[in-house]
């Protein structure tokens, strides 16, 4: 089963990463200043990562895939890593829809 993890970075914002049932992680968030924004955050994902018009898929400057997951608003709430193939990132996506909606949250903060 996937998890969130919820954590503060050097800066001291906090920021979610979802991580698969093998531990890879599948999405991050950017960084929030309060508990809460980030909380609604791990929220929007999970509300919004069954449809698939809410995935952005991209590619870095390198050539690689990645995708977005955006809010209703249009707002990105979470990024992938870049992925070798657009195969390997259509199975990023699959394992958000997966994982995401039953994710259960540790708080590391």
């Amino acid at each position: 089963m996937g998890k969130f993890e919820m954590y503060k970075d050097k800066r001291g914002e906090f920021r979610f990463r979802l991580k698969a049932s093998n531990g890879q992680n599948i999405l991050a968030s950017e960084g929030y200043k309060a508990k809460g924004s980030c909380e609604n955050g791990i929220d929007s994902v999970k509300k919004n990562s069954q449809d698939d018009s809410k995935y952005e898929r991209l590619e870095s400057k390198s050539g690689q895939p990645y995708f977005n997951l955006k809010a209703s608003n249009g707002q990105v709430i979470g990024t992938s890593e870049t992925y070798s193939s657009n195969s390997a990132m259509e199975n990023g996506i699959a394992s958000v829809k997966k994982n995401a909606p039953s994710a259960s949250v540790d708080d590391l903060t």
